[in-house]
């Protein structure tokens, strides 16, 4: 200790005689420092500055040599844990191809000759190293720069391992890549995916790899593939020979395919089987996955299978079920396609309550959706399906009129400035803009209650007036009148009865049936050339059936159903003629013939007559 402090007491007068140049370097230092102020600081400048502890310079030489001499050992250790990795060698190798081949500034030939150079690196030993970060940018390169020959190469290796793929942070790029550039082998990387497509959309990694493949790069039987989990086991249970023609055009018709021809119970299944994968989605929104189409769609299909059911109560249930799961994302989906109508059949077929909570979702994101082709219709329909003007002027219209700054100047901007002031007008609405609009006008006659207008004197005028001389498709309106006819006949409600038991409602289905109204001057219908009474006769009988057609017939609808039979004649075909028949044969018509002096029983009998019904 004491040969120690000998020392270093021998030492210090050399260091105080350097000390004043050690000083004069340690400030140059210094003044070089602040002067050169592009370079990056060494520390964080929220760190404290450490004053200086009086080292002496041989001291601070000693501790920089010890700083030296372990970076290198730390370098030397590091380089044999990489050397002792499986694939080491490999993977200098191709680093140094694929930095020749990822240059920017390279000609074709050039690129083609280093992207070949690095396949004959990697050939054979793509599966072994894709899951490296380093190594999965160098495969990418291969894909993006290399021929159809080599991105083909790539996939066929790769066969097998596309799941575990996507799920990695670092490979799910180059699955994406090969699902765009390799059209070849598209499909057997998405069957790849069935049997987890639910698992994989709540994925961290994989979710994205999904939602690009089914909204960017899939034909429509590739959708069908990722959408094919979402109708449960019934998919696989009962689809036909994977890969048929057959099952190919079933399977691009969706859930509707799936369920063409299948008894209730097997529907019931399929539905459920949705509904429960989709709540599931919308349990978890913080996954991401309900703001994809390959959701929306598959929301869109149940909707559609739920408009479909027979019983308006089951259809009312399970509209109002997945409303409830789905109400609070539904910001989320307004951007695509399939989203935009979801949301607005939400719209068209909710309640007043619904609508304000759809209006209250949406509302934070008003600009945004004016500007967006699919979203924006969201909004055009809000304007013209809710009743709440207040509502709509403040939580919509004032939010669109205080960014028209910003909205005039993009095409979708001005539609939405223009929707306000007019909407669907051609001048500034596309027919394909004007069509979309108009699917949700059926919807909404029937969430207008049109059997009660058709129930009211005055409204039945108005109904025969707007669907004798207006302009457009009147099928889903011609529907509407008629399921209003498919209620029990006669009504056990004596202070509800049927509509055909009240003359002026009777009257506007006659007149229809008729074409035009009865002209007293020219004792002679006067046809509607904008109404075709045969395809309303079609109609009537297809949705009214026969039971309440044949109750009607022995009641008071006599007169309507003998201008139905009368509407038979007219038809070029026979199958209308033929149903009426059938209802008509044996029993009925002995039951008719029966009571000859009932009201319009006569009538009725002429024109059986005529249709030779015996």
């Amino acid at each position: 200790m004491a040969a120690v402090s000998e020392k270093r007491t021998k030492k210090r007068p050399a260091a105080s005689d350097a000390a004043p140049k050690s000083k004069k370097v340690h400030l140059d230092k210094k003044e070089k420092s602040s002067n050169d102020k592009g370079k990056k600081r060494s520390v964080p400048v929220t760190l404290p500055i450490i004053e200086d502890a009086g080292l002496s310079s041989d001291e601070g030489f000693e501790d920089e040599q010890a700083a030296r001499e372990s970076h290198k050992a730390q370098r030397v250790l590091h380089d044999q844990r990489r050397a002792a990795k499986p694939h080491s060698a490999l993977l200098v190798e191709a680093k140094e191809a694929w930095a020749l081949a990822r240059q920017k500034n390279l000609s074709k030939e050039e690129r083609t000759k280093h992207v070949h150079a690095l396949m004959e690196v990697i050939r054979g030993k793509v599966r072994d190293i894709v899951f490296k970060h380093d190594a999965s940018r160098i495969v990418q390169t291969a894909v993006k720069y290399g021929g159809q020959k080599e991105r083909n190469e790539i996939a066929v290796e790769l066969k097998g391992k596309y799941k575990e793929l996507a799920q990695n942070k670092y490979s799910k790029f180059l699955v994406t890549k090969l699902v765009r550039l390799c059209p070849a082998h598209r499909q057997s990387i998405l069957l790849e995916f069935q049997g987890s497509v639910l698992r994989l959309l709540l994925h961290r990694e994989a979710s994205s790899v999904l939602a690009d493949a089914f909204e960017l790069y899939a034909n429509a039987y590739e959708r069908s593939l990722l959408l094919r989990d979402f109708y449960g086991k019934e998919a696989s249970l009962f689809s036909l020979t994977a890969g048929s023609e057959d099952e190919k055009e079933r399977s691009k018709k969706g859930m509707k395919g799936l369920i063409e021809g299948a008894d209730k119970e097997r529907k019931k299944r399929v539905m459920n089987a949705v509904k429960d994968n989709l709540t599931t989605i919308f349990n978890n929104p913080d996954k991401g996955a309900v703001s994809h189409a390959i959701v929306h769609r598959a929301l869109w299909e149940y909707l559609v299978a739920v408009n479909d059911l027979e019983d308006e109560a089951d259809r009312e249930k399970l509209r109002r079920e997945i409303f409830e799961s789905c109400q609070d994302v539904l910001a989320e989906m307004v951007h695509t396609k399939d989203g935009s109508r979801v949301v607005r059949e939400f719209i068209a077929q909710g309640t007043a309550k619904d609508r304000k909570h759809i209006v209250k979702t949406i509302k934070p994101h008003v600009e945004r959706m004016c500007k967006d082709d699919e979203a924006q219709l969201v909004l055009f329909t809000a304007f013209d399906i809710i009743d709440d003007t207040k509502l709509t002027a403040k939580s919509l219209v004032a939010d669109i009129v205080s960014s028209a700054s910003t909205l005039y100047s993009s095409p979708q901007g001005r539609r939405s400035l223009m929707y306000l002031v007019s909407p669907r007008t051609r001048r500034h609405f596309t027919p394909a803009q004007i069509s979309l609009l108009a699917e949700t006008d059926a919807i909404r006659a029937q969430t207008r209650k049109g059997s009660e207008v058709v129930r009211d004197p005055g409204g039945s005028l108005i109904i025969t007036e707007i669907m004798l001389y207006a302009e457009g498709d009147k099928t889903a309106a011609s529907e509407t009148l008629l399921k209003a006819l498919t209620l029990p006949y006669p009504s056990a409600d004596f202070s509800n009865p049927h509509l055909m038991s009240l003359p002026h409602s009777s009257r506007v289905y006659k007149t229809l049936l008729q074409g035009g109204p009865f002209s007293h001057t020219d004792k002679a219908i006067v046809r509607s050339p904008s109404f075709s009474p045969v395809e309303f006769a079609k109609r009537f009988v297809r949705i009214v059936g026969q039971e309440n057609t044949l109750a009607m017939a022995k009641d008071d609808g006599a007169f309507v159903v003998a201008v139905l039979c009368e509407r038979a004649k007219e038809s070029e075909d026979n199958e209308l003629k033929d149903v009426l028949k059938t209802w008509f044969s044996g029993d009925v018509r002995k039951e008719l013939e029966e009571d000859k002096e009932r009201r319009g029983r006569a009538v009725l009998l002429e024109q059986l007559a005529v249709l030779s019904i015996s």
